[in-house]
């Protein structure tokens, strides 16, 4: 999950200004985390203890209360905050911003891709929630298998429907802010798919804009699976993480080497 949490850091400070290049700074003074980075811990966490609805929920509420002011939806928010346990019907790309884990768990419970729709269906139980969740976490569960591009992008296609046939350089253009899976999940595929390291595969997900910290999230968690992250670069990305969130992240690493 850290491609996710790193992803999450670079494109936080570019959300709300855009660019359309790939030439910018990765990681500054001015980058931090957000809710893609809380919520994917909280996953992770939900994920050892158990990794039933439940704990899920309980996990999410957590650390949604932990940390109120780092990004989230109004309906979401309201969710967090409320004690309704009961989904609200979400299509919203955080269902797929902070699955990740999912993808490298399957098989203890399930299926990454049954795990994915678990931790989604919790909030985010509308159709297209749970497809970009699933979606996600299959393109991280085949690029960890060693599974090609050509493979990934047919699996994803024929399985969900997603266009990934088409290019950033044409994406880019008319690229604008949205916050729903099927507007978000595609094309943070098509960024991985179009890369060639774990780097560049940011870069290209922050150059489309639009919601920038959880495209290249969600494309981050991908490029992990397929590429590694470089050490640099992942004590980096680690070193923005406060200790309560860090202790997650290193209970987590040691878990999935089990």
């Amino acid at each position: 999950m850290l491609g996710a949490i790193i992803g999450d850091i670079t494109g936080s400070v570019y959300e709300f200004k855009n660019v359309k290049t790939k030439d910018f700074p990765l990681l500054t003074d001015e980058s931090f985390f957000t809710d893609d980075t809380v919520m994917t811990i909280a996953v992770a966490e939900a994920l050892m203890n158990g990794g039933q609805p439940d704990d899920f929920i309980d996990s999410l509420k957590k650390y949604g209360r932990l940390y109120p002011r780092v990004g989230y939806g109004r309906g979401f928010y309201l969710w967090l905050v409320s004690d309704d346990r009961a989904p609200y019907g979400s299509w919203g790309n955080g269902a797929a911003m902070r699955v990740s884990p999912c993808g490298w768990f399957g098989g203890r419970g399930g299926s990454a891709e049954e795990l994915a729709e678990r931790s989604a269906a919790v909030t985010h139980d509308h159709t297209e929630g749970l497809k970009g969740a699933r979606a996600t976490a299959a393109a991280i569960d085949m690029a960890r298998a060693g599974r090609s591009k050509a493979e990934i992008r047919g699996h994803i296609e024929k399985k969900y429907g997603y266009d990934l046939s088409r290019k950033l350089d044409d994406i880019r253009p008319g690229y604008k802010f949205d916050e729903s899976c099927q507007g978000t999940v595609p094309e943070a595929i098509i960024a991985f798919l179009e890369s060639d390291g774990f780097e560049d595969a940011l870069r290209n997900a922050v150059s489309l804009g639009g919601d920038s910290d959880t495209l290249a999230a969600i494309t981050g968690g991908i490029a992990e699976a397929a590429y590694g992250i470089p050490q640099a670069l992942a004590d980096k990305g680690l070193s923005y993480l406060d200790r309560p969130l860090r202790a997650v992240y290193d209970r987590w690493r040691d878990f999935i080497r089990l």
